[in-house]
Order: C-alpha cells, then sequence, then structure tokens
C-alpha cells in the first residue's frame, strides 16, 4: 500500500520543563480504516530513530515502513481490522517539532535553545493527536525500545484512554549502562568541530560525530551471535592482512555504511535531545516504588522481551510485570528466542506478530461486550 505523511498544528503544548511550544507540528501516518464505533484504532510508538512512517511504501520516497512486517493485512497488527496510526515525537527530526524546526520568535532554527523534552511531552502530543482525530479510547498503544517507554507513559498518564498496551524490549528507567551508552553517542557528536554548539544548519553538519555516535548505538542493538553469523571476520576486498586502518574487516565496512546512512536522514541536535529523554525517563519518579507509579494503569498488558537482547535485557521486563502482577493488574508475559539482539522486534516477527494478533483480538472482543 501507497502511504502518505500528513501533518497537524496545535496551537501549543506544554512541556514539562515549563516552556510551551507554540505553535507546534506533528507528522503522522494512517493506516487501515476506523470503525463507525471508533473502537478499532491503535496507536503505535516509535523508537529512538524511528519515525511516523512505521509501514507501507513512502509516496515521497518509495522506501517501506520501519515496522512494515508487522503492519497490514493479515500481519499482527491487522489493517484489515485495525486503524493504526503512527507520528513522530516532538524533538525529531521528521515533520514533528524539533531543533531543526523554525522558532517563531527569532526566525531562525531552535537548534540547542530548543527546549528539553521528555518521554511525558511525546505522549502528550501524541494524546492530542488521537484527540485531534476523534478517537476516545485507544484499543492499544504499541512499541518497541523507547516506544516501550511511551506506552508506559500512556498507561500511567491517561489510562482511561486505552484499552490495553504492547511495550515490547524496552525498560520503566535507564540503567547505568544505557545512559553510559547514549552518552558516549552525545559526546560523539558535540566533539565534532562542525557541531558549533547546536548552530550549524548553514553549514557543514557534525556528520563525523554523528556517524560514530550511530555506530556505537548500533552495536547495541545486535548480539554477539547475530555479528558472528553476519560478518565473523571475514576480510573485506581482500584476502590477507593489511593493516592500513581502512574498513578491513566486513564488520568495519558495514559499521561505517550504517553511520554514514544515518547522517543522510537524521538531525544531530535531535540526537542529543531524544536520547536525553531517554536517560531521563523513569516511570517511578515521585513514587515510592515502580508498583505504585503504576498502580494508575487499568489496561491490560502484553510484555515482550527477547533472549539475545543486552541492551533492554529480560529482567527489565520482568521488573514491569512484577510491578503490575502485584498491583493485581492483567498482564502476559513472554520471553521470545531470538539471536538478534535488540533489533529483534524489528526483524524476527513470526513469534512476535501470533502474541500480537491473538492479544489484541481478545482486546476487541473484550471492549466490544
Amino acid at each position: 500500500m501507497i502511504v502518505e505523511t500528513q501533518f497537524a498544528r496545535f496551537d501549543s503544548l506544554a512541556l514539562d520543563c515549563g516552556v510551551t511550544l507554540s505553535p507546534v507540528d506533528v507528522a503522522y501516518e494512517t493506516y487501515g480504516a476506523l470503525n463507525a464505533e471508533k473502537s478499532n484504532a491503535i496507536l503505535i510508538t516509535h523508537a529512538f530513530s524511528g519515525d511516523a512512517h512505521a509501514a507501507g511504501v513512502s509516496k515521497e520516497d518509495g522506501k517501506p515502513g520501519w515496522w512494515d512486517n508487522m503492519i497490514g493485512p493479515g500481519k499482527g497488527f491487522d489493517t484489515d481490522k485495525y486503524f493504526v496510526i503512527c507520528s513522530n515525537i516532538v524533538s525529531g527530526c521528521r515533520g514533528t517539532t524539533g531543533p531543526g524546526s523554525i522558532n517563531p520568535a527569532t526566525g531562525k532554527r531552535w537548534g540547542i535553545t530548543f527546549p528539553g523534552v521528555t518521554v511525558a511531552d511525546m505522549v502528550r502530543l501524541q494524546k492530542m493527536l488521537v484527540d485531534h482525530l476523534g478517537i476516545r479510547k485507544l484499543l492499544s498503544v504499541s512499541g518497541g525500545s523507547m516506544g516501550g517507554m511511551q506506552v508506559l507513559e500512556w498507561a500511567v498518564s491517561y489510562p482511561d484512554s486505552l484499552a490495553s498496551a504492547i511495550p515490547i524490549a524496552t525498560t520503566a528507567r535507564h540503567s547505568a549502562m544505557q545512559i553510559a551508552f547514549n552518552e558516549v553517542g552525545r559526546q560523539a557528536v558535540m566533539f565534532d568541530p562542525n557541531w558549533n554548539n547546536g548552530d550549524y544548519y548553514d553549514s557543514q553538519p557534525p556528520g563525523r560525530g554523528l556517524s560514530v555516535a550511530r555506530m556505537v548505538g548500533h552495536i547495541t542493538y545486535m548480539s554477539d551471535e547475530s555479528m558472528r553469523q553476519k560478518f565473523g571476520r571475514r576480510l573485506r576486498d581482500r584476502d590477507k592482512f593489511g593493516f592500513d586502518f581502512s574498513a578491513d574487516f566486513e564488520v568495519e565496512s558495514y559499521l561505517r555504511y550504517r553511520g554514514n546512512q544515518f547522517v543522510d536522514r537524521f538531525d544531530a541536535n535531535s540526537y542529543l535531545y531524544i536520547t536525553k529523554a531517554m536517560d531521563y525517563f523513569d516511570l517511578s519518579q515521585g513514587f515510592p516504588s515502580l508498583a505504585a507509579s503504576i498502580e494508575r494503569a487499568t489496561a491490560r498488558f502484553l510484555v515482550i522481551s527477547f533472549t539475545s537482547d543486552w541492551l533492554y535485557p529480560t529482567y527489565q521486563s520482568i521488573e514491569i510485570v512484577s510491578a503490575l502482577r502485584s498491583r493485581n493488574r492483567d498482564v502476559a508475559f513472554c520471553e521470545l528466542p531470538s539471536n538478534y539482539g535488540h533489533d529483534a522486534f524489528l526483524v524476527e516477527v513470526g513469534e512476535q506478530s501470533e502474541m500480537v494478533r491473538g492479544f489484541l483480538a481478545q482486546t476487541l472482543k473484550q471492549v466490544s461486550k
């Protein structure tokens, strides 16, 4: 299916930092049809480097959506049955207001004068979009990685606005290691001379720093086994040891390619803002425990993790499940076997699709009673 990105503009968005963005634009796409009762809507929340183009073939560039293997007719999120929405987050760089947008007060791009954004702010804008579409209650909210954080925030901030939640390969708060990897990426960007304290939009962007940041991040998305299977120790375009600091090994070439590719589609300042929002996210903040914070949630949950995911390991999903069960919430949990590391939720979708399909069918049956 050919899809086209749509845009909505809102007069203002109040942020947790105390600043109000005015106006604020949001890019979004929809798939499938909304039923007469408006009871079959599902919101998909994207991961760190994702965007509104989650499925179908983009009318703009002809590329498939980042979760096209999960969203569509007969797929996990079956668009023959459900109306699926995906929007780009605030502070992003793919159509929604962010550091690369024009500050109406100055007529110049925000850069690092853009106010700090939280995961709760991202969800607040999504709620405004859902209201704008005339949907009172979502059948489900689902997403992986940072998308899973947004799912959790939805469940506790707007408990009456969703019937179910599907957080995948995620956490209720970052560990020190997860923060550390993000800080390495931020330092790579800011040490690039072209970053120029965030003021680079009329000159050369900090491509080298952003490329290195993406290389580091991409390593964390894979697993030792998936890298061994994909690359091993294979040399590239040579049959013996070279030692000239070019991309001797296949894995080196791959990481350089992924880094350079990222520079072409992502804004360095958005990288800084979004990773910081992830690091500050803590569902238990202001509460004596995670269980106390999650007590506000009334949705039924399906929590999914993957055996080889060392970036968001299963123990973090189990913490979420334990907190929900301690408050007698309806929650199902499954750790799926995979060698793909954190990327498993994007690339290995067979069992994941079956679980999501059954869970959504049961949820729809319950809300239709």
